[in-house]
Formats: C-alpha cells, structure tokens, sequence
C-alpha cells in the first residue's frame, strides 16, 4: 500500500516479471548502478557506487523504508536474466501523483525492456488509483526519453535537477501523463 494505493509486489509484463528485489540481486545491481554510464542518467545513484549499497537499496526495498517500491525488471520466465534493470517508483508532490525511474544493464540497451517495463507499472498505478505519473531523463539521455514519449506522456518542459553521480546540477526534460491521457495497454 502507497498513499492508499494497493500496489501489487509483483507486475507482469510481457517478457519481465516486474518483483520485489532479493538479497541475491545485490551483484547485479552493484553492477549495473557501478557503471557509470548508468549512474550518471539517475538522480541519486553516486558514481562509484559504495559498497553495500546495494544491499542496504534492498533492505530499505523490502522493508518498506523508500517512498515507493523499487522492481526488478526480470526477464526469467521468458528465458532471459533474472535481473536486466529496475523500476523506482516514488511519492510525487502532489497528493494521488507519484514519480518513475528506469534504468536497464548496459548488456540490454535496446532491446524493449525499459519501455515494456515502465509500461506495466504505470498502467499498475493507474489501475489502483493514481491522478499522475511523472518522469525526469537528462538532456544527455535522448534514447531514454522515448519510452516517456511512446507512453503518451506530455513534455512539460525543460528544468534541472541534481545528479549525485555527475556531483552537480544537470539539465533534464520533464514529463507527466494525467489519468485523463492513459490509455491502458
């Protein structure tokens, strides 16, 4: 539950089960979020990524101490990787609005999954009551703005925001789709 949100520890979506983490991701989420190619598109992610801190992002997961859930982007049951990228999912701030973040190992770039993901959760939070849905990607990120844009989400504007991993404030495009403008998959 979020906000009053009954939100489902489990998502499917096509290729990807979307799930809680498990203690047995933490490798590939220390790898993943230690590239630096990765940790420089996300807002909070430093660069290099500390050791335990990807045990400490699942603990705080699976004990419900982050402003939403964080999924597993897992591709297993379609004889993929268990673990190819994560979906975070935040408190926004208005009342009934929440905020999305994605990103997708370097190993699978390409290939469908962010957008097949990030699909499946907003749908999910439309579904179990959310007003918005909001989305940030940096200026320097164009292919990850196409998974906001195919989803139908309206370009609200440039801004900046800080990036832990660049160490300053960076320039991003901001994105929202209201209830209204979902159009369920």
């Amino acid at each position: 539950m979020l906000d009053g949100l009954p939100l489902a520890p489990r998502i499917e979506a096509g290729r990807l089960a979307l799930r809680p983490p498990r203690p047995a991701d933490a490798a590939l989420i220390d790898l993943y979020l230690g590239d630096p190619r990765v940790a420089r598109m996300l807002t909070a992610i430093p660069h290099p990524y500390p050791p335990g801190a990807a045990d400490a992002l699942i603990e705080r997961a699976l004990a419900g101490r982050r402003s939403g859930p964080l999924y597993v982007m897992d591709a297993s049951g379609a004889g993929g990787p268990d673990l190819v990228g994560l979906v975070f999912v935040n408190r926004g701030e208005r009342s009934g609005e929440f905020s999305i973040g994605y990103c997708v190992g370097p190993p699978f770039w390409n290939t469908g999954y962010a957008t097949e993901a990030v699909r499946a959760v907003v749908d999910h939070l439309f579904v179990a009551g959310a007003e918005a849905v909001t989305a940030v990607v940096f200026h320097d990120n164009e292919i990850s703005a196409r998974v906001p844009i195919r989803l139908r989400f309206a370009y609200e504007g440039d801004g900046e925001t800080f990036c832990a991993a660049r160490g300053a404030v960076a320039p991003v495009w901001r994105y929202r789709l209201e209830r209204a403008r979902w159009r369920p998959s």
